[in-house]
């Protein structure tokens, strides 16, 4: 009997307690509460980061209209505006040549009278006259418009105003270099060159 008392008292030795148990039970329970907490803050975290960056697509894609409306306004205005310009442009030109040939109407109709007139005179220093007349009318007329004629007779050989169509040698040397004479005028509206003066230089 004393040996049956002996092992029951061992096996119960051996046996966990109730308080053993209960101990470990909450020990787990407040693990699974931490995790539970880690895990959901994690979450909480998660969700306002998700929300944050909704918030910025949000707003970068407001912006993306707002510039494309932009964009779209701003080619509108520009094509216009070219369009604009060819039109004036365009316009500029045709009133331009408008103004020059108005005022070489009344050339046309003094080269016309004096056409008229030569046929029934025989004066010759008459007709010369007439036509230094015109002659001078129409330089008159290109002087209004800024037309001038290149200087080039006796000047040095330029090629900003002249184009030499031929050489001949130079008589002397402070000729060399120099124009000697023009086969065709030149003329300049302004400063820009419109036709060169076709001259000859010496060499």
């Amino acid at each position: 009997m004393e040996e049956n008392k002996d092992i029951n008292v061992e096996e119960t030795d051996n046996m966990p307690s109730k308080t053993d148990n209960t101990t470990k039970t909450a020990d787990s329970q407040e693990k699974n509460r931490g995790f539970l907490g880690r895990k959901n803050s994690k979450e909480s975290k998660l969700k306002i980061e998700i929300e944050a960056l909704n918030e910025k697509i949000s707003k970068l894609e407001a912006d993306k209209l707002e510039l494309n409306d932009k964009f779209l306004r701003l080619y509108s205005e520009f094509d216009n505006f070219k369009k604009r310009n060819n039109k004036e442009r365009l316009e500029l030109i045709s009133t331009a040549s408008e103004k020059v040939i108005v005022q070489l109407l009344p050339v046309i109709d003094d080269f016309e009278r004096a056409i008229s007139a030569n046929e029934k005179t025989e004066d010759i220093a008459a007709i010369k006259s007439g036509f230094e007349l015109i002659y001078n009318k129409i330089l008159g007329v290109l002087k209004r418009f800024d037309v001038e004629e290149i200087e080039a007779k006796g000047l040095p050989f330029d090629t900003d105003f002249h184009e030499a169509v031929t050489n001949f040698p130079a008589q002397n040397e402070e000729d060399k270099g120099k124009v000697i004479d023009v086969t065709e005028k030149g003329y300049k509206i302004k400063e820009k060159v419109i036709r060169y003066s076709k001259v000859v230089v010496a060499n």
